[in-house]
C-alpha cells in the first residue's frame, strides 16, 4: 500500500502544468478617475422603475409590454436556460454515474483458449447482465472547477439578460420621447396655423377695403403654407414613433392605435449626478457580467492545468455473467468487483498543452472585453452629464431667443395695424418664430434624452444584490 501511495505521489509530481502568465490585466477604477477626489461619492440611486419620474402612466405600460413581448429577449432568456443546463451537467459529473448493461450473444467459443471442456468449440449463448457504478473523486478539482465556470457563465447570462431589459426599457423610454416631441412640434404647428389662418382672414378684409394688396395676401399664403407643412412632417414623425413603440413591444399593426396622446413631463426630475459617481462600476450589469465572465475563464483556466493531473475514478460492478441461459439464472453466474481505476495521458501530442494556451487565451480575451466596457461606461456617463449641462444651457438661451422674437412680432403687429408697416416686413420674422419655438421643442426633447442616456449609463436601477437573487 505503501509503494502504491509512493507510485502516485511521485506521477503527480511529475504532472505540473507548465507555468502560464495572464497577460492583460483588468484595468482598475483608480486609472478611470473613479476612486479621485470629487468622484468619492456613491451618487444617488435610481429606482428600478426610473422612467416612473416622467409622471405618464402609458409609459409604465409601454414598458412593462415591451419587457414581456420584445423577442429580442428571447435569445437572452434561453442563454440563461442553456447555462443552467450546462451547470446541472458539470455537477452531476461529480457524482455516482450507474448503468445498466445487458447482453445476449449466440456465440462459438474457441476450442484453444480459455474456455474449458465441454463448452470448448461448441456454440453457445453467452450472456451478462451488470450494473456498473463510476464515481469521479475529482481529487485534484478539476469538476469543480469546471462548476465555478459553469456558475461564472450562468451568472453572466443572467446578467445579460438584465443588461437587456434595462437596454430595452431606455429604448422604449427613448421612442416615447420622439413621440412627445412629435406631438410638441405638432401643437406649435396648428397653433400658427390657427395665427396665420386669421391673420390671411385678416388680409382679406384689408384687400376688400384697399388697405392691403394681393401681395400682401400672398405672402400670408406662403406663412401659412410653411406652417402646414410643419405639421405635415410633425404627424408623419408620430407615427413613425408609434410604430418604433409597437415593434419593441413585439406587437404588430393594430398597436399604435392603443397609443393615446402623450402626458410625459419633459422637464420632470430624475435623481442624476452632475460627476461620475465612483461606484459606477458596480450599477451596471454589463460590467457585472463581463467581471463574471472573467472569472468563468479563470476556472476554465484551472480545468485546462488540473488536466496534467491524474483522472482517478471509483469504479463497481455487480451482476450476472454465465454461457448457456440456464446458467444465466443460476446464484452461481453472480460476479462482482470494485476498485479504484487511475488514468493519465502520457502522450497526447500536445492536446492538453494547447488546452492551456487556449484557456489563458480566452482569459486574456475575457478582461480585455471588461476593460473595453468599463472605459466604455465612464465615458458615456460623462458624456451624457456634459450633454445634459449643454442642452439645459442651450434651452435657456433658446427661450430667450423665442421671447424676443414674439416681442418683436408683437410691435410688428402694432406698426402694421397703425399703417406704419406693410404685412410684408412681418414676413422674416413669422417664419423665425415658427423655427425658433420647433427648436425649443427640440432641445426640451433632447434634454430628456440626454437624461435618460444618463440613466441607461449609470444602470438604468440596476442593483445586483436584487437582481441577482429573484
Amino acid at each position: 500500500m505503501t509503494r502504491a501511495v509512493l507510485a502516485v505521489a511521485l506521477m503527480v509530481a511529475g504532472c505540473a502544468a507548465p507555468a502560464t502568465r495572464q497577460a492583460v490585466a483588468p484595468v482598475a477604477p483608480a486609472a478611470l478617475g473613479l476612486t479621485g477626489q470629487g468622484l468619492t461619492g456613491q451618487g444617488p440611486q435610481l429606482a428600478a422603475d426610473w422612467w416612473r419620474g416622467f409622471g405618464d402612466p402609458q409609459l409604465d405600460t409601454l414598458v412593462a409590454d415591451a419587457v414581456a413581448g420584445n423577442p429580442s429577449l428571447d435569445s437572452a432568456i434561453a442563454r440563461v436556460a442553456q447555462a443552467q443546463a450546462v451547470l446541472s451537467t458539470r455537477r452531476a459529473d461529480t457524482e455516482p454515474q450507474v448503468t445498466l448493461d445487458a447482453q445476449g450473444q449466440i456465440v462459438r467459443l474457441s476450442g484453444r483458449y480459455t474456455i474449458p471442456p465441454p463448452f470448448a468449440g461448441s456454440t453457445r449463448f453467452v450472456g451478462t447482465a451488470l450494473g456498473n457504478l463510476n464515481w469521479n473523486l475529482d481529487l485534484f478539482g478539476r469538476q469543480r472547477s469546471a462548476i465555478r465556470a459553469a456558475e461564472a457563465q450562468g451568472a453572466a447570462a443572467v446578467l445579460d439578460l438584465t443588461a437587456a431589459r434595462l437596454a430595452l426599457s431606455a429604448s422604449v423610454v427613448s421612442t416615447y420621447l420622439d413621440l412627445v416631441r412629435a406631438e410638441a412640434q405638432g401643437r406649435i404647428a396648428e397653433r400658427t396655423i390657427a395665427t396665420r389662418a386669421s391673420s390671411l382672414r385678416l388680409i382679406d378684409v384689408r384687400i376688400r377695403n384697399r388697405l392691403a394688396s394681393e401681395l400682401d395676401r400672398q405672402s400670408s399664403v406662403t406663412l401659412l403654407a410653411q406652417a402646414q407643412q410643419a405639421l405635415v412632417r410633425a404627424r408623419a414623425a408620430a407615427v413613425l414613433a408609434k410604430n418604433a413603440l409597437a415593434a419593441l413591444a413585439g406587437r404588430g399593426v393594430d398597436y399604435p392605435a392603443t397609443i393615446r396622446p402623450t402626458r410625459l413631463r419633459l422637464d420632470a426630475a430624475l435623481p442624476l449626478p452632475v460627476v461620475v459617481p465612483a461606484d459606477l462600476l458596480a450599477r451596471r450589469a454589463d460590467i457585472a457580467a463581463a467581471q463574471a465572465r472573467i472569472a468563468a475563464a479563470a476556472a476554465g483556466k484551472q480545468v485546462a492545468q488540473r488536466a496534467y493531473y491524474p483522472n482517478i475514478n471509483l469504479a463497481a460492478l455487480a451482476g450476472l455473467q454465465a454461457v448457456g441461459i440456464g446458467n444465466l439464472l443460476s446464484l452461481d453466474a453472480g460476479t462482482v468487483g470494485v476498485g479504484p481505476a487511475i488514468s493519465l495521458p502520457l502522450f497526447d501530442a500536445g492536446r492538453r498543452r494547447a488546452d492551456l494556451a487556449g484557456a489563458s487565451a480566452a482569459l486574456d480575451l475575457a478582461t480585455a472585453d471588461y476593460n473595453d466596457r468599463v472605459v466604455g461606461a465612464v465615458r458615456e456617463a460623462a458624456d451624457a452629464i456634459a450633454q445634459i449641462g449643454a442642452a439645459e444651457a442651450d434651452r435657456a438661451q433658446q427661450r430667450a431667443v423665442v421671447r424676443g422674437y414674439a416681442e418683436t412680432n408683437r410691435l410688428n403687429a402694432i406698426r402694421v395695424s397703425s399703417g406704419l408697416d406693410s404685412r410684408l416686413d412681418l414676413i422674416d420674422n413669422d417664419i423665425r418664430i415658427l423655427a425658433a419655438e420647433q427648436a425649443d421643442a427640440d432641445l426640451a426633447a433632447d434634454a430628456a434624452q440626454a437624461r435618460v442616456r444618463l440613466v441607461l449609463a449609470l444602470g438604468g436601477g440596476f442593483d445586483a444584490s436584487r437582481d441577482m437573487n429573484r
